[in-house]
Parts: C-alpha cells; structure tokens; sequence
C-alpha cells in the first residue's frame, strides 16, 4: 500500500515514514504543498497524511485540489492547528480523519490501518449484487456506485458507508452516536460535527441533482434517518 506523507517538518515527516514502514507501508515523503501535489498528479496513492500549514499550499488547497480530480483515496490530516472551525472546513472540503499533533505511534497505525479496511472495501466489493434504493436515489453495491434520477454522485469512503447505513435500515433513526461506531468502527467521545459535516457533504451532493425531494432527515434531538 502507497501513503503520501506531506509534512514540512523533517523530523516529523522521517519519524511518520519510520512508523509506517515498519508495518511495510511503501512511502513517499514530500515536504512542501507545491512538492506533494505534484506527487499526487503523477501517481497514485492509497492513503494521504498531510499538515495543514505547508509553505507553497496549504493543506486544504491541496484536500480540494485532489477532491476536485475525484480522487477518493482517504486523506488524514495530521496538525496541531485543528481547533473547531478549522476542523469542520476540512471535513467540509474531503478530509476523513484527524491525527493531533504531538502523536503516539500506535495511534497513526490504527487511524491509517482503519481508513485503509474502508477504502479496500470501498474500491474493491466483495460484496452479492445488491442495489439498494429510495425515491430517486439507487446504491449499487458490487459497483459501490450512487446516482439520482440516472446520475451518478460521487461519494467519499466515509460518505458512501454513512448512506448505505442509511439506507439499509431506511426507517430506523441512527444517532450520530451509532453512525459514527458503524462507520469509523471506534468509540464516540461526543464530537457531533464530525458526523453533521460528513451528513451535510453528502445532502450537498445530492442536491445539485435533486433538490426538489428531502432524503435524509434529521430527527431533532435523536438523530437521523431517511426522509
């Protein structure tokens, strides 16, 4: 599996390559914005990490540079600058996970390893032939692809594993609490934005196709489900 570091700091950059080679990760590190999306438009990687404050570009110009090339590999943000604001616009613009600044080793490997599993299912179903469907909206799982109304959207990892939640248990009400074990496979410490802005990008999405029908309705004070 290829990983794209793109850290400016060198010791950081060297300790995260050190961390993942040993789980024989085969990494490229880059240590400006300019110099990593370079990288990312002449190869192809499985995971990115990548700080926010990088001389060149920034890592949002970068998360939606690659987002814009519908490139859906999981992009991991690793920064001290994550306060709340700062958060949500990454999760807004494609962004999947947070590493804070400083890390623990076996935090990096559990985050990478756990982003990886959802990119490997999503880009490689081993699942039956399955179409799941609502309204306008049709889910084909063996081809992990969404449309409206024969329009084919372009969904995240985490955003494709959130609506087929959704809609495998169309009339059952998940809290953010429920989709956020289900999803990320972790536990939930209360940080509910994460799941509003992941819900929010994919009403977005939806909407620039059909925004005349709701199809994820929030059920205030419990959570959501299908409208």
């Amino acid at each position: 599996m290829k990983v794209l570091i793109i850290e400016d700091d060198k010791e950081i950059n060297l300790l995260l390559g050190k961390i993942l080679n040993r789980e024989n990760y085969e990494v490229t590190s880059a240590y400006t914005g300019i110099e990593g999306k370079l990288f990312t438009d002449v190869e192809d990687f499985d995971l990115i990490l990548l700080d926010l404050m990088l001389p060149g570009m920034s890592g949002e110009e970068i998360i939606e540079y690659i987002r814009k090339k519908k490139k859906e590999m999981p992009i991991l943000v690793i920064s001290a600058k994550i306060d709340k604001e700062t958060k949500l616009n990454v999760l807004r613009i494609g962004a999947d996970d947070f590493i804070m600044k400083p890390f623990d080793a076996d935090e990096v490997m559990a985050r990478v390893n756990a982003n990886l599993r959802r990119y490997k299912q999503f880009s490689n179903p081993s699942l039956p032939c399955e179409i799941l469907t609502y309204k306008d909206l049709e889910m084909d799982l063996e081809e992990i692809k969404i449309s409206v109304k024969g329009q084919e959207i372009n969904l995240t990892p985490i955003e494709f594993e959130i609506l087929k939640l959704l809609l495998s248990y169309p009339k059952k009400i998940f809290t953010k609490e429920n989709i956020y074990k289900c999803v990320w496979n972790d536990e939930f410490y209360g940080d509910e934005n994460t799941v509003n802005v992941h819900i929010s990008n994919i009403r977005n999405k939806i909407s620039r196709i059909d925004n005349e029908i709701e199809y994820i309705k929030t059920i205030w004070g419990m959570g959501f489900r299908m409208s």
